[in-house]
């Protein structure tokens, strides 16, 4: 998402530069520019992708875009300076445009980004692990976040925290996979310090992190 190999507009714009840019389909969820557009139906959405490709690709700039019956949904942000730059302004504006071209509303209201936070006391004893079973390998830790670069599962925040007595979980992850993929997310879990709580189910295996937080991986088959 964002991948220029140009230099015009790379430096970053603060929050408060992006809102004052106008951009009124558009909001700023995190660090990322998404808008989402009510197409209505199937074939206009993909007509509206088609154009929007263009514009991406005059651009050199590139945008995550999910195409369902009946929206379009666009995020932008640069990765290569971490944030928002004008590329990202002038494309959003762009692609705005294009929609209103074609009678096609954003809707900004109904804009929602999901990202989980996990209190710790040890964020990098417990990183490796969350990083095992929510994306298949240890290695997807950036900072304090764990972040899945092919966007399968929202960003987990890894929130710092005093050490403290651990409390009854009041919420886990289900995290639901292909059964073909467990027995290697359970390898890797297990290697970067997690424990199997409690495997006994056919349709499901709890694991917990070093330092005894939960997830459940689960599978469809024997429901």
């Amino acid at each position: 998402m964002g991948t220029a190999r140009n230099n015009e507009g790379m430096g970053r714009l603060s929050n408060d530069e992006v809102h004052a840019a106008g951009l009124s389909d558009w909001r700023i969820l995190a660090s990322t520019l998404h808008a989402t557009f009510e197409t209505g139906d199937f074939r206009t959405g993909a007509d509206f992708v088609a154009g929007l490709t263009e514009l991406a690709e005059r651009a050199d700039h590139h945008p995550e875009v999910r195409l369902s019956y009946p929206r379009v949904s666009v995020q932008l942000s640069s990765h290569d300076i971490g944030g928002l730059s004008e590329r990202d302004v002038n494309l959003a504006r762009e692609i705005s445009a294009l929609a209103a071209d074609r009678g096609i509303s954003g809707a900004p209201a109904e804009l929602a980004l999901l990202e989980l936070a996990l209190d710790t006391a040890d964020p990098a004893g417990v990183g490796a692990f969350w990083s095992a079973v929510l994306t298949g390998t240890p290695d997807n830790v950036d900072g304090d976040d764990v972040i899945d670069p092919r966007e399968r599962v929202p960003l987990l925040w890894l929130q710092r925290t005093d050490p403290h007595a651990a409390p009854r979980q009041r919420f886990h992850l289900d995290l639901w996979l292909g059964r073909e993929q467990v027995e290697d997310r359970i390898v890797a879990a297990l290697a970067a310090g997690g424990t199997v709580v409690d495997d006994s189910p056919e349709t499901f295996t709890v694991l917990a992190d070093p330092e005894g937080n939960k997830v459940c991986l689960c599978v469809a088959e024997g429901r």
